[in-house]
């Protein structure tokens, strides 16, 4: 089958491949899914460069990315053979495997294969991975937001963006921050209360304004380390800041004793290992929202499987308004 892959860390120019691999089977608890789609993420790329989990490469090649779709061809013993021809997403796909969803082939278990409603096209189930599900456990971890104010910062970024309209549909009020007017646009496109510019004395003031004095009750936050400080201005105590991603500074200094003192709650949200009750719920909702096409989902760009480098590159550009999608000749 064809395949992207790589055999060493670096620039994606200089190290992914595009030739042909061996075609998986589908082991006990499997499925094998004719791929039609592969997207590329900010996690596939820091994996590329080797800027994370650089135990990868002990086995051999990688086949690249984590989220993708396609339809199920064949099954494992123990797997119902009467899903054999359903559409499906793929999330996790390349988590401590090394094949993930840049090829025209893919086995995984079945439960990282949830079906694809038929309304939706194989780019959009592309995008529900990392993207949409990482969001609806940062907006959904503490429970409920019906009638709460969220913050979420970043709310033109892949994350941020779903986790706005997840937010709406929890029935919440939120503020996001963006850092220009295109960005501005997109926050309130998926349902924004209030758009305002990234976390700082000013912006606190206009969060204080909006809550009449409270403060915020829950803040998804895309950078850590970046807004920390400005956001325990404008959070109130007893609050919760959901965290996905520190990139100003991997590893951040916690302002403890302020946090403490305002009796708040910090969860790390980390895709992959979330605990398979909330991924089963993170499931569940995003299908429901597809149904009921509820969801907005942007797509930056469609490249063919062998623009895989240029993909890398778009990715690493900071540029891409939504996400970048590798078809297969299947698509």
């Amino acid at each position: 089958m064809k395949a992207i892959f790589y055999n060493q860390f670096g620039k994606s120019e200089d190290v992914l491949i595009y030739g042909e691999q061996e075609k998986p089977v589908a082991n006990p608890g499997e499925v094998l899914i004719k791929m039609a789609t592969s997207a590329v993420n900010p996690s596939d790329v820091k994996k590329r460069s080797g800027l994370t989990l650089p135990q990868l490469l002990d086995n051999g090649p990688i086949i690249p990315h984590s989220d993708g779709a396609g339809v199920i061809e064949a099954v494992g013993t123990g797997v119902d053979n009467t899903c054999v021809g359903e559409r499906v997403w793929v999330y996790n796909a390349q988590h401590k495997r090394a094949f993930g969803t840049a090829a025209e082939y893919l086995a995984l278990p079945l439960a990282l294969a949830p079906t694809l409603p038929e309304s939706a096209g194989f780019d959009v189930g592309a995008c529900l991975g990392i993207p949409a599900m990482t969001a609806h456990r940062c907006v959904n971890a503490e429970g409920p937001v019906t009638d709460k104010t969220l913050l979420i910062t970043g709310g033109a970024g892949r994350v941020g963006n779903y986790a706005i309209q997840f937010a709406k549909l929890g029935g919440a009020k939120v503020i996001a921050s963006a850092g220009s007017a295109q960005s501005k646009e997109d926050c309130l496109a998926a349902g924004a209360d209030l758009v305002i510019p990234h976390p700082n004395a000013d912006t606190v003031a206009e969060i204080m304004d909006f809550t009449e004095g409270k403060g915020v009750d829950h803040v998804v936050e895309g950078d850590f380390s970046a807004n920390i400080e400005s956001i325990l201005e404008g959070i109130r105590v007893g609050g919760v800041i959901c965290s996905y991603a520190s990139m100003s500074n991997m590893n951040p200094t916690i302002p403890f004793y302020r946090m403490m003192y305002r009796d708040l709650t910090l969860r790390l949200v980390f895709l992959y290992e979330l605990p398979g009750a909330a991924m089963q719920l993170a499931i569940d909702d995003i299908n429901t929202a597809l149904q009921n096409d509820l969801l907005i989902h942007r797509v930056a760009k469609h490249l063919p499987l062998e623009q895989a480098a240029q993909a890398h590159q778009l990715i690493e550009s900071g540029h891409p308004r939504g996400c970048v999608i590798l078809n297969t000749a299947f698509t």
